[in-house]
């Protein structure tokens, strides 16, 4: 149902007339809340507004393949030419089978940069780490490849959607954040 948006004066109007509600309800000794016709929404002009949705109010594995295709699609994201041969760490024994890998973790990266600013290269490393597997020796942690989470965050910064912190790191810009809280509600709606 579309509503078309309320003048001042007529906001004004509905105000008064609520508010007059409201008192005569709170002087009668026994109100009649069946009698009266109730409002869905108390102000009718913020009703037709959507509500605003953030990174962490949508599924997040929907939301990275979402920005993901968004970061394709628009072609400016910069890929290095050794994508298709790369390791993505130490512990890993092959090449990632997706084709599209770098703008996948681009995505991840930024929601992650998104939840958590002054992140920096040393901690995407920590982020995307995992088990090294010593065979018949017990596993232990190992960290992710430092150059893949460096170029990805170059690229980013080549977008505007990531700038250096003042504090160390990297956070998110305004035009970042709001590109990313656009997808979300695409996401969403």
């Amino acid at each position: 149902v579309e509503t078309k948006p309320y003048s001042p004066s007529e906001r004004r109007r509905l105000w008064s007339s609520r508010s007059r509600e409201h008192s005569e309800l709170s002087r009668d000794s026994t109100p009649d809340l069946c009698a009266r016709e109730t409002p869905s929404f108390p102000f009718p002009w913020l009703a037709a507004r959507r509500p605003h949705v953030t990174v962490k109010d949508v599924n997040q594995q929907e939301f990275v393949r979402a920005l993901a295709a968004f970061l394709k699609k628009s072609g400016k994201l910069k890929v290095p030419e050794w994508v298709d041969t790369v390791k993505l760490a130490k512990h890993k024994e092959l090449a990632p089978y997706d084709e599209n890998w770098f703008y996948t973790r681009a995505a991840s990266t930024a929601r992650h940069l998104y939840l958590r600013g002054g992140a920096g290269v040393g901690s995407m490393t920590k982020i995307y780490g995992g088990r090294q597997r010593n065979g018949v020796r017990p596993s232990h942690f190992s960290r992710g490849s430092k150059s893949v989470a460096r170029r990805v965050l170059q690229a980013l910064e080549g977008l505007k959607m990531v700038e250096k912190d003042q504090d160390g790191g990297r956070k998110l810009t305004p035009q970042g954040q709001r590109d990313l809280d656009r997808i979300a509600g695409q996401v969403r709606g």
